[in-house]
């Protein structure tokens, strides 16, 4: 008896000093809907568990070779997906290379000092069917292609170097020959392109001086974008005027796809840096090609000068649940730019843009967009709309909060900073 009341006098002292569990943090969309657990987990791929790995030099491309080496290391990427899939390892050194295109089981990691660059001929870069600027048309393919792949990586500290001042000076004096010049003019390749792709990671490397967008991803979903260092120069390439950067070189483009994280990220780009894309034209909502982006979340990243931190647009249909939390600018022209296209039916709906510190000169921007806009007749075209915009605990230096220009395209609905309405005249 004696020993069953001391075990229920201990049992009843760890009762009463036992801590209460903390209450797990369930994480939400804008919306309300939970996120999923995905979206926490920032793990890097290792790339050791990925397969044999098939470095370049023990397949006779040669480091600091001249030449441009395509078809050689085109040839270790196929012969790695023939025998099993693996890893297409870049060693210490630069490889000049045109289009590269990866294949079920394939990966690709840089190690640090490794430098894939690609050609400046454009004749390196074959023409197919690819998505650009909200179609789906013929146009150059990019330097790094995946198509229809599952669990694809790039990762390691090396770079994938676009080579792009051949190309951003070409562009610059087509521009200034032809002032309507437009970006599919200019005939420039992406630096990376991933499509119709799932459980992407492209971690740690450093990926600069593309000749046009920098990262374009389209129709695919769970892609992380982990601790990358993406830059473009903004000024100072003499083509043919001081002080004009690489034109459009877009950080990050992510077109009709849902569950995007991007994190810790470092992005400094002539042009604006992680873009939500899915369609242009008056009659992009019954085109299959197009459509929403869904559930991107970008957090921890830091930017340089860029047009924008997040743009929604310009070829934009439908954005909704995106998120951009807890980054810094050192000198955005603008934070959250939302694009607003005359002559496209669009809707940005719960956005959330929290946590932002440094210094911008406009934090929210939302003006007509009318650049190489062609209007349809279309009887029944609907009204674009922004709704549910929520701006809050930012500590940010600004020449202007907010530069919002309304429109009869568009209504503005439901916007608050702070916790406090904001209302545009309408």
């Amino acid at each position: 008896m004696r020993k069953i009341v001391v075990l229920l006098l201990a049992v009843l002292s760890l009762t009463a000093t036992a801590k209460p569990k903390a209450k797990k943090v369930v994480e939400t969309w804008p919306d309300g809907t939970v996120m999923d657990a995905w979206f926490s987990d920032t793990t890097k791929v290792n790339v050791n568990t990925l397969g044999r790995q098939y470095v370049l030099t023990d397949y006779g491309v040669v480091a600091g070779s001249p030449q441009v080496q395509t078809q050689q290391i085109q040839a270790v990427i196929d012969r790695c997906a023939q025998e099993g899939g693996g890893v297409v390892v870049v060693p210490q050194g630069t490889f000049l290379t045109g289009a590269l295109f990866f294949k079920q089981g394939t990966h690709l990691h840089l190690r640090e000092a490794a430098t894939l660059k690609g050609s400046d001929r454009i004749i390196d870069f074959p023409i197919l069917t690819t998505r650009i600027e909200g179609e789906t048309c013929k146009y150059f393919c990019a330097l790094i292609n995946a198509d229809g792949l599952d669990s694809f990586t790039i990762s390691g500290r090396g770079t994938i170097d676009g080579n792009g001042l051949q190309y951003w000076q070409e562009f610059w004096l087509r521009r200034q020959w032809n002032r309507a010049c437009t970006n599919k003019d200019a005939q420039r390749p992406r630096l990376t392109y991933v499509s119709n792709s799932k459980n992407v990671t492209i971690q740690d490397v450093h990926l600069i001086n593309s000749p046009f967008w920098t990262n374009h991803v389209y129709k695919s979903d769970h892609v992380r974008f982990l601790d990358c260092y993406i830059y473009a120069p903004t000024e100072n390439i003499f083509a043919p005027e001081p002080k004009r950067g690489g034109p459009s070189t877009d950080a990050i483009d992510i077109d009709v796809c849902t569950d995007v994280l991007i994190n810790g990220c470092f992005m400094h780009v002539n042009d604006d840096a992680v873009v939500l894309k899915g369609g242009k034209g008056t009659w992009a909502d019954k085109d299959e090609t197009n459509g929403a982006c869904e559930r991107i979340l970008i957090q921890n990243c830091h930017y340089g000068l860029v047009h924008g931190c997040l743009t929604l647009g310009s070829e934009s249909l439908h954005d909704r649940n995106v998120i951009l939390r807890n980054c810094h600018t050192d000198n955005a022209n603008r934070v959250l730019w939302l694009k607003m296209r005359p002559d496209t039916p669009q809707h940005y709906e719960y956005v959330t843009v929290e946590g932002i510190t440094g210094k911008c000169a406009r934090f929210l921007f939302i003006q007509p967009w009318t650049q190489f806009f062609k209007p349809g007749d279309r009887k029944d075209m609907p009204l674009s709309r922004c709704n549910n915009i929520t701006l809050r605990n930012n500590k940010i230096e600004t020449n202007k909060m907010l530069d919002v220009k309304t429109s009869d395209k568009y209504e503005l609905l439901d916007f608050t900073l702070d916790g406090q309405p904001l209302t545009f005249g309408q």
